[in-house]
């Protein structure tokens, strides 16, 4: 009985540690966020982003298509020289440029507040920076964007400004712990999703997020954030590696014995991620924080304009 106390005071203490951790993270990001909205203005002002709405039923003066007619709706639709080739009655549709929905995950967990001498800003700072500036480009394309399990989808000039209140609100909610991955929720099939992680989950979390949000139909793109020094695994000698998550660290004593293996796993948990993506048709992009956040914000634009067919490639951006 003692034995099992201590263990459950241990933990008690662990959870302590973390909640604490979680706190101060979160109040430091508060106090960032007004700056990175600016910032994320001006990386969207260096995008030009044009007006693509997309074909639906509705009103408009632009024929779309043909359908057979409907019991009850009025008979002034009704095309008759279209019925009159067939035993069926037809209807005219029209189209409209109707608002898109997009729905943005801006990952804020403690694995993204890394950041090395090789680069200028964390991963955390650059996805904030990423998800604002585009939800601030689509907005200005006529679409209406939300962020999953936390708002709802709607287009508003201020949507940066809207976004960040909503963020700081629910990292100063006592207890809130960010979470890594967007809820796994079916979105609609017109809908697409946008998330901005570094994606070092365990790929079966990933895989049950991507094919839960893509089970009706809706198309996504992710973005992989990285720090150059993930990539390039630059230690040697004696070093000391801590867990940003937990206060877990590794002492070795050289280093550069490990870097051939770490990047081939790297490379291999990159590969499934992508894997994953192109499964569902979604989109797949690797993005390092020492490159200028435009450069991934234009290849997103490309890819939420490319539509299905050009999905299931991946690349650097």
């Amino acid at each position: 009985m003692a034995g099992r106390n201590a263990d459950t005071w241990l933990l008690a203490e662990d959870d302590a540690r973390t909640g604490a951790r979680h706190q101060r993270g979160g109040l430091d990001l508060a106090r960032r966020l007004p700056s990175l909205v600016v910032a994320s203005k001006e990386v969207a002002a260096t995008v030009m982003y044009g007006v693509h709405g997309r074909r639906r039923a509705g009103v408009g003066e632009t024929f779309w298509q043909f359908r057979p007619f409907v019991w009850g709706e009025s008979t002034t639709r009704i095309d008759w020289r279209r019925s009159a080739r067939d035993d069926r009655i037809y209807v005219r549709e029209r189209e409209w440029e109707a608002a898109h929905t997009i729905w943005i995950w801006a990952d804020r967990s403690q694995s993204m507040a890394f950041q090395s001498s090789l680069s200028q800003t964390s991963k955390l700072d650059r996805a904030i920076v990423l998800g604002l500036a585009c939800a601030d480009l689509l907005v200005r394309g006529g679409e209406r964007v939300g962020i999953p399990g936390l708002t709802r989808a709607i287009a508003a000039r201020n949507i940066a400004e809207r976004f960040s209140e909503a963020m700081i609100q629910e990292e100063l909610h006592p207890g809130h712990t960010p979470a890594e991955l967007p809820p796994a929720d079916p979105l609609a099939s017109r809908t697409q999703a946008i998330i901005v992680s570094d994606m070092l989950n365990d790929p079966a979390d990933i895989e049950k997020t991507i094919h839960g949000m893509a089970s009706n139909g809706a198309l996504g793109h992710v973005v992989m954030i990285a720090d150059p020094v993930e990539e390039t695994f630059p230690f040697t000698g004696h070093t000391e590696f801590l867990d940003v998550d937990s206060d877990a660290r590794l002492r070795v004593g050289e280093a550069e014995s490990f870097r051939r293996e770490y990047i081939a796993r790297l490379a291999r948990h990159r590969d499934a991620v992508r894997a994953i993506c192109t499964s569902r048709g979604w989109s797949f992009a690797i993005h390092r924080t020492d490159r200028p956040a435009s450069e991934a914000l234009l290849n997103l634009r490309m890819r939420l304009e490319a539509g299905h067919g050009a999905l299931s490639q991946g690349s650097a951006a």
